[in-house]
Formats: structure tokens, C-alpha cells, sequence
């Protein structure tokens, strides 16, 4: 039986009319426009590269079949349930009714109103394809649509709960904590909750707490009074089935990033794009266009692993404690991390990027609990079969992934940095881990993780394989790396990397 449940797109905000007959134009609401370029490569020019778009590389990579001729809506009714494939491709066109192109008067957008059409055709899809649940994929606002219907439209009385019925949520650069720009002195906050232009104020922290909380309703107060919308609610729905997409390049999306500001793709700020404990990747793109998050490399492939990924490896490091004690220093890290055959980085949180790891922050958090971890990376595992990009080359023994770590730090006086001994672009420590996940010669049968640390390898990188002599022992689903003693002299004697390996659950297959 076909265990690939359908997946079901939701767009992002279109603003007024205008826009919104824009979108409902292309019958794939903006899902496929891909790209062919890169922005810059070796030489500081732009280059070819060729990026289809996310639907059709589903459609190869995954063999999903794409359903968008005629009417969606008419096409799924006039078939009998079970009559249609499991793995297919759905676009929930929400904002048709708003839209002046069909003949009729557009109807006002109502982000609520579009949860509960979302839900019903979650529930028309899963009948007409028998598929227990559902993926969402989200751009931006799509992402705030599927919340309230997991959050808060699936939990009213009669109707089926958001967990049952959704199996994992994936969204591209959506607000989760709302839009808010660092520049303005707040009077642009406050433009925003008060008029909302075209509809706007639906990003309004205050005003998300009406579609997003059972029994609330538009325009009500959080009644407690540390509601945050980058929380989920109690009970609604586990973290670790949200995988939310970070963009971090401003300076691609035009003129609204002169008001939102740099630590941001462009219109959502970096802090409000993620879901506190899903898994998230950092990605430099910018929030839409032909070459932002939706359509880019780095998007579809931390979105194809994630839905159809076997394992989940979550990369932290324990055991911080700074040796340093100085309180006009700041120590951040870079975390970059790359897979062997793909052209892009999978995640890299940067301080070029205005999102470093704030390694005082971390250890100040966990004060109590001094072996906590710091979150790093996450990455899921294709099954070995997937791993060769190429069709006609059989698939490497073992797939490689690389982490580089910078640690650096910068001092301050009276409140203000100080450049007096400081060398720019120096880190204190850094080094690239190179892990190998795959099979061992004398064992096909099970996973092995071996590991190294850059500096420690005589020659090329390519000239180990694997990485080193003896795989790393797993201990309760977990592998501890040591760091090298010039990474513990500045982040502790304890200080380690532990790598958690968690078997995604498969899909119940279609009934």
C-alpha cells in the first residue's frame, strides 16, 4: 500500500484585490515559478542554475501525481472515495472568492473563514484518497491558516482533532510571531494592529490570538498575559511534526526591508519565523520572489526531507559553561552544515546574517540546569536509496555531511563594542566535523556514524572514507563526540556534541 500521504498547499498573503486576482492567475497559486539562477559563484557573477520548482521535483524525486486541471474542488467530489491516489499534490485556492477574475462580486478575506474551508477540504482530500492525514505545506500567511485550523478550528466539538487528521506541517518563512519592524519607533506597529492595510492587521501579535485560541474570537485580549503566537497551544499539536523554514536575507525582497530591518528575509524578522521547540533551518533567501524561500534548492530539500526523511538527527551541544566570566564579553557561534552531492547548504546560522548562536544567552537560560543542551542543527536522513542525485550512478555506502563551528567573541565597554583588540573575522576556535551515516563493510544491516574533526585529518577530506578508522558508539539513540581541546578551553571541560538519532514513524498506510 502507498503509505506517502497527500500533501495540500496553502499560499501566503496577496493584500488587496489587485494582488489577489494576481494570484488566483496561476493555478499553482505561486507554488512553481522556480528559478535559474544562483546569485553569485566563483567569480562574483550570477550562474546558471536550473531550480524547476518544488511541485515538479515532488513529482520526480517522490513520484507524486500533480491534480490542477479543471476545478479542484468539482474534480475531488465528482470522484468516489478511495478512487484516488494517496501521494498527490493539492492547492487549496482559498482566495478564489475574494478574487474579481470569476464574474462574481469578490467576498472580503477572512483568515478564519479560509481555516475552515481549509479544514473541510483536508477532510474531502483524505476521503477521496482514503489517506489517513494530510501534509501542509505553507508560505507565510498559508502557515497562520494552517495553525488556526489545527489549533483552533479542529478542536471545536464534532470535528476530527488537528493531529489525527494532519500528519506534518511545513511552512516557509510565516510569522508565526507576527510582523513587527525594528524601524518606524513603533509607530509602523502601530499603523499595522489599528488599520491594517489590505488587510494586514491579521499579522498584528494582538490580533492572532482570536483565530489561533479556542473560543476566542477576532479582537479579543489574551487573557493570560504571557500568550505568546509563536507557542502552540496545550495539547494542540507535537512540535517535532512542525519543521519551519528561516530565510535571512533581507536585501532581496525590495523596499519593504528598509523598514523591517536587517535581522530578517525582508518582511518576517528572523525571531518571529519559527515555532519555539519545532525543528527550523536558517536559509540565506528572502521571503518570496523568484529566488526566495519557496523557490529555492535549500527550501525544497530541508522540505523533502523532512516529510519522507527516515531518520531525525538532532545535533546539540552540552555541557557549556564559558570559561571566560568577563561580563563585557560576548561569545557567539556560527553553525553552517552540508551535505555531500547537494549544490546548497542545508542551514547556516551565521553572524553575517544577524543570527549567530548568543552563546552568554543560552548559558544564562540554562543557568539551573547546567548540562542542557544548545540546540545546533537538525537534519533528517533520505533512505539510502535516494541518496545518489544522479539516476544511473548506484547509491554511496554511506552519506557524509559536514558541520562547520566558529566560536568568537567580542568585547564591550560602557555599553558600546570595543574594536581595540579585536581582529575581524577571526574566530577563537573553529573546525569542521565530518560525520558519515551508512553501512560498515562487515555489517549491511544497520546504520553507522562515524566522525572527525578536520583538524585532525592528514590530506583531503575525500582521501578518508570513511572519515575514521572505528564507527562511534550509539547509546540510547544518541552518539557523543568529544570536542577538541581547544574548543573546551573556551567552552568548558565538558563541553560535547551529542548527536540524537529518532526513527520517523511511517505513515499508516491508506485504508
Amino acid at each position: 500500500m502507498d503509505t506517502k500521504p497527500p500533501i495540500v498547499y496553502v499560499r501566503g498573503f496577496a493584500g488587496g484585490t489587485s494582488g489577489i486576482d494576481k494570484q488566483v492567475d496561476d493555478p499553482f497559486y505561486g507554488f512553481n515559478a522556480g528559478s535559474t539562477h544562483v546569485r553569485v559563484d566563483g567569480d562574483g557573477d550570477p550562474r546558471f542554475y536550473q531550480f524547476e520548482g518544488v511541485l515538479v521535483r515532488l513529482i520526480d524525486d517522490e513520484e507524486y501525481k500533480l491534480f490542477v486541471g479543471g476545478d479542484q474542488h468539482a474534480y475531488l467530489e465528482s470522484h468516489d472515495d478511495g478512487s484516488l491516489p494517496p501521494a498527490s499534490i493539492w492547492v487549496y485556492r482559498f482566495y478564489d472568492a475574494a478574487a474579481s477574475t470569476f464574474g462574481a462580486k469578490p467576498v472580503p478575506f477572512n483568515i478564519e473563514d479560509a481555516a475552515v474551508g481549509l479544514y473541510d477540504y483536508v477532510q474531502l482530500v483524505r476521503a477521496k484518497t482514503k489517506a489517513p492525514r494530510v501534509h501542509l505545506v505553507a508560505h507565510s500567511m498559508g502557515g497562520l491558516i494552517c495553525r488556526s485550523m489545527i489549533e483552533k478550528i479542529s478542536q471545536e466539538e464534532g470535528r476530527d482533532h488537528g493531529s489525527d487528521i494532519v500528519d506534518k506541517l511545513f511552512t516557509f518563512g510565516t510569522p508565526h510571531g507576527g510582523i513587527s519592524f525594528e524601524r518606524g519607533g513603533g509607530l509602523i506597529d502601530w499603523a499595522m494592529e489599528t488599520f491594517g492595510p489590505s488587510g494586514a492587521d491579521i499579522f498584528s501579535p494582538p490580533k492572532m490570538y482570536g483565530y489561533l485560541t479556542p473560543g476566542a474570537h477576532w479582537g479579543d485580549e489574551p487573557k493570560d498575559q504571557d500568550w505568546r503566537p509563536y507557542t502552540l497551544g496545550e495539547g494542540a499539536f507535537d512540535v517535532e511534526r512542525i519543521f519551519c523554514l528561516i530565510g535571512t536575507d533581507p536585501t532581496d525582497y525590495g523596499m519593504v526591508q528598509k523598514v523591517v530591518g536587517p535581522k530578517s528575509d525582508g518582511l518576517v524578522m528572523i525571531d518571529n519565523a519559527y515555532i519555539r521547540g519545532a525543528n527550523r533551518a536558517f536559509v540565506h533567501r528572502s521571503h518570496s520572489g523568484r529566488y526566495g524561500l519557496v523557490n529555492s534548492e535549500e527550501g525544497y530539500q530541508n522540505l523533502r526531507r523532512f516529510l519522507f526523511g527516515s531518520l531525525r538527527v538532532k545535533v546539540e551541544l552540552n555541557g557549556l559553561s564559558l570559561t571566560s566570566q568577563n561580563a563585557d564579553e560576548v561569545w557567539q557561534a556560527d553553525v553552517r552544515l552540508s551535505i555531500r552531492g547537494l549544490p546548497i547548504v542545508m542551514h547556516e546560522q551565521l553572524a553575517a546574517h544577524y543570527c549567530p548562536v548568543q552563546l552568554n544567552m543560552e548559558e544564562d537560560r540554562h543557568r539551573d540546569t547546567p548540562d542542557a543542551p544548545v540546540p545546533l542543527a537538525t537534519v533528517f536522513l533520505l533512505d539510502q536509496s535516494k541518496w545518489s542525485l544522479d539516476p544511473l550512478e548506484a547509491p554511496p555506502p554511506r552519506c557524509r555531511y559536514a558541520m562547520k563551528l566558529r566560536v568568537y567573541s567580542l568585547k564591550t565597554k560602557h555599553g558600546f563594542f570595543s574594536w581595540k583588540d579585536h581582529l575581524e573575522q577571526v574566530a577563537d576556535w573553529e573546525d569542521t566535523l565530518i560525520v558519515d551515516i551508512g553501512q560498515a563493510p562487515d555489517d549491511v544491516e544497520h546504520q553507522h556514524v562515524w566522525a572527525n574533526w578536520k583538524s585532525q585529518l592528514a590530506g583531503a577530506i575525500e582521501d578518508h572514507d570513511p572519515i575514521s578508522d572505528q564507527p562511534e558508539e550509539v547509546a540510547d539513540d544518541a552518539v557523543t563526540v568529544p570536542l577538541p581541546s581547544t574548543a573546551t578551553a573556551i567552552l568548558g571541560d565538558d563541553a560535547r556534541l551529542t548527536f540524537t538519532i529518532t526513527r520517523q514513524a511511517p505513515v499508516p498506510a491508506a485504508t
